[in-house]
């Protein structure tokens, strides 16, 4: 009898363990296809991000610069797409060499079930670029444009990548950058800032005298939409990086990600109003974007009430850097980006080692953390600022990357398509009305060979 019973309740103790393994065996497919479908979404948004740097890049910029910019950001998605298929993931995620480059991985071989990664990843890669292209805007050749992007994608970006997502050298370390205010923001900008250096300021934006001319948008509301999208796509930006659809992970994410973005607003707005006496909209509308990129390094390590401070200084922030940059260093950036991407880029960056629940100084008392982000942030800055700078000698070396004179004036719509954005048949006379002098006879001759060469120019008037 007591046989009998023992043969049972070892029987009955059995009976879940095989029922949990089998449960197991068929929820975990069921538990990789949701995180799958999650990441994926935030590929979408992210994608989806690209529309919202066109229509900001667009509306602060002029009308007659319109169309180039579109192009810009659709063919820097189209061959950032490709050539991370080719090179980048391979040199970001592949073996590593002495935790300092990939080098294995190139066309994805061996790396098929990485395929929905590379799709999340090459998204990232583009956005790296497409933050160029603000900085650069109304005055950069397309071509040498689209070959500085073959550079960031292609080797620049990548190999950032590799030291802190991949098995690199400050990731070893424990440096922290969760979605990307360092590895995507910060090394966009600072290859923007040493593009733009090369190429100077806009004609007519520094006069004599020290006096600063502002050169306004064309188009807030379209800038504005620009924003919002963005703002948007965001929540895919930070909260795909979980790389999974975890749920105690996801809300904490979006929650820190979209209260940094809103105390940018706030700060922006507000200090916009003590220093000038009124609430400057596209410092407002970039107060959002300073917040966002703040809180991108440390969104998964910071508490609710960490990211508001953050995107309350990263708004301030905004608004004196932007006046440092335009008015005392003379560093023409039409829609702030250097600004956004990289100062807030770098703030962001090293908040994380003093908000970070786990390793942050106001948390544990440590400069460790802080230390490791700073070290990041300046290894950042010097590969980027030579490998840019490296990349631009090669470049120039076949010409000049700035456009002329004479077609800069005439907006790069015409002298780099033959088109125009918009249906307005006196819009680049209207808006150089100041050309009438020395340039005005050459630039006329300059459009009258640009109708001969398009057949259809006379289908799309000035």
């Amino acid at each position: 009898m007591i046989k009998r019973v023992l043969t049972i309740m070892i029987g009955l103790f059995f009976i879940p363990t095989v029922s949990f393994a089998a449960t197991s065996q068929e929820v975990a497919p069921l538990i990789d296809s949701i995180d799958m479908v999650w990441m994926m979404l935030g590929a979408f948004l992210v994608f989806f991000m690209h529309a919202g740097f066109a229509m900001v890049e667009t509306g602060f910029t002029r009308s007659k610069n319109a169309l180039n910019i579109l192009m810009k950001n659709m063919m820097t998605i189209a061959i950032a797409s490709v050539l991370y298929f080719l090179i980048g993931f391979g040199l970001m995620f592949g073996n590593t060499l002495g935790g300092f480059v990939g080098t294995s991985g190139f066309f994805l071989q061996g790396q098929v079930d990485q395929i929905g990664f590379f799709v999340f990843q090459a998204m990232f890669a583009a956005t790296c670029a497409t933050i160029i292209s603000g900085a650069v805007a109304e005055r950069i050749k397309l071509s040498s444009y689209l070959l500085l992007t073959i550079f960031m994608t292609g080797l620049i970006y990548p190999i950032v990548g590799h030291w802190i997502w991949g098995d690199g050298w400050l990731a070893s370390l424990g440096f922290v950058d969760f979605a990307g205010s360092s590895v995507v923001h910060l090394t966009g900008a600072v290859g923007g800032l040493i593009t733009v250096l090369v190429l100077g300021p806009r004609i007519g934006k520094y006069g004599k005298n020290n006096k600063v001319n502002v050169i306004p948008g064309h188009n807030i509301p379209i800038g504005a939409l620009g924003v919002f999208i963005l703002w948007f796509g965001w929540f895919g930006f930070n909260g795909g990086s979980t790389l999974a659809a975890d749920p105690t992970l996801i809300p904490s994410v979006i929650a820190t990600t979209l209260l940094a973005a809103s105390a940018g607003i706030v700060a922006s707005g507000l200090y916009s109003y003590v220093k000038f006496k009124r609430i400057d909209a596209t410092l407002t509308l970039n107060g959002a974007l300073a917040g966002l990129v703040g809180i991108t390094a440390g969104t998964a390590d910071v508490t609710p009430f960490g990211a508001i401070i953050i995107g309350l200084i990263a708004g301030v922030i905004l608004v004196e850097a932007v006046q440092l940059l335009d008015r005392v260093l003379k560093i023409d950036d039409p829609v702030g980006a250097i600004t956004v991407h990289g100062i807030c880029g770098i703030w962001g960056t090293i908040a994380v080692g003093l908000f970070a629940v786990e390793g942050g100084l106001f948390y544990t008392g440590s400069v460790e953390l802080l230390g490791i982000q700073a070290l990041g942030v300046l290894s950042v800055v010097l590969w980027t600022s030579l490998a840019t700078g490296l990349a631009l000698f090669i470049v120039t070396r076949a010409g000049s990357i700035r456009v002329s004179r004479e077609d800069e004036i005439a907006g790069l719509d015409f002298s780099e398509h033959g088109s125009s954005a918009y249906e307005s048949t006196n819009s680049i006379y209207n808006e150089n009305l100041d050309i009438r002098g020395e340039f005005g006879v050459g630039l006329l001759k300059r459009l009258d060979s640009l109708d001969q060469k398009a057949p259809d120019s006379r289908e799309q008037p000035l």
